[in-house]
């Protein structure tokens, strides 16, 4: 998706891709296969590029330490990476920053999970997402599974506290270099075990100061570790023991987010090309929204193999919505994978709420194969 907008602007992409016929190297042909936990892999990927940039965090952070020790531009660089690739040493940087977040500690036995307190949530501190590598639990039982997940990985355990939250928001700000930031405006996003399903921009009846107050605390953060291109803040909406509305962070990306896929067709300047220029060092583009509302809506693998082939659903979705914005990755169907996601924007959230589901559950097959 980074690829369009580098198109446009005329900046070449080379890709470090995991196998053929992966989503990006279907459109980036300047692409290798390889390992990127392998060094002398990216040494040799690197070689000849200006600047190094990222669609997932899970790098090792000592490889991008010796990339930068080598001249290359990596951005964001390892020391500000780092705080998306090990949640511990996030929290212990909102912590120093003071930033408002759950209670939480590093955890290694059953004892000090109980001694924590339960209900929890356990984390891995490395590795984990979309759900994976979190657990809730309740109780002591259920506390073994996420102790052997950690030693098994050679990761640490962290704990945090089960947030009472009404919802959960996403502030999304770009930086680049010379310290412009933008800041999108805080959206609302619907998580089923762990996979963001839906998104609503702007957050439907989020006060203004507390939306103000998050994209704030976005910014700072971003500025305070140092972050170059994309920075997404998740936060839960939750009240404070007064009963005021508070935003908690929840965890941190710094790359093109899930939670900022509408910004394709419902901002002036989409993330994506947003974090292309910051890693750049151009000037940022505008991240004001097109229209009041949009509505981002993921579309998932079903379980039903036999229905929901992906292009078979253009005919009646385009049909049906002349306004509907597609975006399919050129993946295989397995159930729960994200393989596509439809974008709406409009003045009335209900009409575009309404488009955005019906699209996303047709290309799923949840509707089946009848026409309207």
């Amino acid at each position: 998706m980074m690829a369009e907008p580098a198109n446009a602007l005329g900046v070449p992409l080379r890709l470090l891709a995991e196998g053929e016929g992966v989503s990006a190297a279907q459109v980036i042909g300047d692409h290798q296969v390889g390992d990127y936990r392998d060094l002398d892999t990216l040494r040799r990927i690197t070689d000849g590029c200006s600047v190094v940039t990222f669609d997932h965090e899970h790098v090792p952070t000592e490889h991008l330490h010796a990339l930068a020790e080598g001249g290359l531009d990596v951005r964001p660089g390892p020391d500000a990476l780092v705080h998306a690739q090990d949640k511990i040493v996030m929290r212990e940087a909102m912590t120093r920053l003071g930033a408002p977040q759950p209670r939480w500690a590093e955890v290694a036995t059953r004892e000090e999970v109980v001694d924590f307190g339960l209900p929890c949530v356990l984390k891995v501190s490395r590795g984990g997402y979309d759900g994976k590598g979190v657990w809730v639990v309740r109780t002591a039982e259920e506390i073994v599974e996420p102790l052997e997940a950690a030693a098994r990985t050679g990761v640490r355990l962290l704990a945090e506290e089960l947030v009472d939250f009404s919802r959960e928001l996403s502030a999304l700000v770009a930086r680049a270099p010379s310290g412009q930031a933008a800041a999108y405006p805080v959206v609302a996003t619907l998580q089923v075990d762990g996979v963001c399903k839906e998104v609503i921009a702007p957050a439907p009846d989020l006060a203004a100061d507390l939306g103000a107050s998050a994209q704030q605390l976005a910014l700072r953060i971003a500025g305070e570790l140092g972050v170059t291109g994309i920075l997404a803040v998740e936060l839960f909406e939750s009240r404070d023991d007064q009963g005021n509305p508070i935003v908690l962070v929840n965890e941190l990306a710094m790359r093109p987010h899930n939670t900022g896929h509408w910004t394709q067709d419902g901002a002036v300047t989409s993330q994506f090309e947003n974090h292309l220029r910051a890693v750049l060092d151009l000037p940022l583009g505008s991240p004001e929204p097109r229209a009041r509302w949009s509505v981002m809506v993921n579309i998932l693998g079903g379980d039903r193999p036999e229905v929901g082939r992906l292009y078979d659903g253009y005919p009646h979705a385009l049909a049906r919505d002349a306004r509907l914005r597609v975006h399919l990755y050129g993946k295989d169907l397995r159930p729960g994978r994200k393989v596509g996601h439809v974008n709406v924007y409009g003045d009335d959230l209900d009409d575009c709420l309404e488009r955005a589901r019906h699209a996303a559950a047709w290309f799923r097959g949840d509707l089946g194969n009848e026409s309207e």
